[in-house]
């Protein structure tokens, strides 16, 4: 068959790119950016997804891998929000138009919510309870709507949804592997985190399963089971610090509204109730995990070794000795105070 991945030249789009290039059933690769990437054995269509010249690009093409999606942390909401809804919704116009038979898209188990009484693990058909509050949430839940659609709209045309856990490896920062880079572990007094991650390179085989037509529908993608919170933090040597959800909420409510930290309130949840997944259906087809959970933690903990990052704003130099120097009493949300002082002063004047 013949595959187009968008978003080529990113982090995961590469590694698709590169295991389909090697995968005997697919013959030709199309890699799809708004740069040319270096991924080896691809022919590069160079061109913003979002333009409806897309479809042409597509001409031929049997499955699409839609992975273009601005993830960025300083990226601004409203920009970044219409990149990825407007984004997803062209590739799958696009694909219907130009005769393509499954488009395969990535969003995020965070959909499903962090509750305090989701079971552990989720099934693939669990209800998304998310709200839009949460970075980034928002973007995948319209994604999310537009592929139940689309099949309506464009009948024929399949569309396959992956949803990893934490995502880890070279080059991912999130706001949840932003978490790790605390001096200690912010730990919402009452709550029960579990976590589980999920491998770059296992994400990027599972999507392979997914072109080939192995899995289809909602499919969850991590490692084989969770980490308790005691467990993250006898492994990381990191310790925690508790505080009170009210604490802890209205400051970072108050530090998001200040514009000080790119992590809205609503992402503390994912740091505090289980959003664990099964990934059943990838099992059942004969995927399997080659990272656990503990292998993960262990490379995303040398990976932001050095960094610093308050309620998913990363610090530098000077803020990092002023904000971060009396981290014992301070740590995290309430170790910014000095930043808030400082954004009071600059709009009094």
């Amino acid at each position: 068959m013949t595959v187009a991945v968008t978003g080529a030249a990113g982090v995961l789009g590469e590694r698709v790119a590169a295991r389909l290039v090697a995968s005997p059933g697919v013959r030709k690769v199309l890699a799809v950016d708004d740069r040319r990437g270096e991924v080896p054995g691809v022919q590069w269509r160079v061109l913003d997804v979002r333009d409806p010249a897309v479809a042409e690009r597509l001409a031929g093409v049997d499955v699409v891998v839609h992975l273009a999606m601005d993830l960025g942390m300083e990226s601004d909401p409203r920009a970044r929000s219409a990149y990825n809804v407007r984004g997803a919704q062209t590739v799958l116009t696009a694909a219907a138009a130009a005769g393509v038979h499954r488009v395969v898209l990535c969003t995020s188990a965070m959909v499903y919510g962090a509750l305090p009484d989701n079971e552990v693990p989720l099934a693939e058909d669990s209800e998304l309870r998310a709200t839009e509050e949460a970075s980034l949430v928002g973007d995948l839940l319209e994604i999310e709507r537009l592929a139940r659609r689309a099949p309506r709209a464009h009948p024929g045309l399949q569309v396959t949804v992956l949803r990893p856990a934490v995502v880890v490896g070279p080059g991912v920062d999130t706001v949840l592997t932003r978490h790790f880079e605390a001096p200690r572990l912010l730990v919402v007094a009452g709550s029960r985190p579990c976590w589980q991650f999920c491998h770059v390179d296992d994400l990027a085989a599972a999507l392979e399963y997914a072109v080939l037509g192995l899995v289809e529908g909602e499919v969850t993608v991590g490692c084989d089971g969770w980490l308790e919170q005691e467990d993250v933090e006898r492994l990381s040597g990191i310790r925690r610090m508790e505080l009170p959800a009210s604490l802890a909420l209205g400051t970072a409510a108050r530090l998001h509204r200040l514009g000080l930290t790119p992590a809205p309130a609503g992402d503390l949840a994912y740091t505090m109730y289980p959003w664990v997944v099964s990934g059943s259906r990838l099992h059942e087809a004969g995927w399997r995990p080659t990272h656990t959970n503990e292998e993960v933690l262990a490379e995303l903990l040398a990976q932001v070794a050095g960094k610093h990052a308050v309620a998913g704003r990363r610090l530098g130099g000077k803020e990092a000795a002023t904000s971060l120097g009396a981290a014992g009493a301070t740590v995290a949300l309430v170790g910014t105070a000095a930043l808030v002082r400082r954004a009071r002063k600059r709009r009094r004047f």
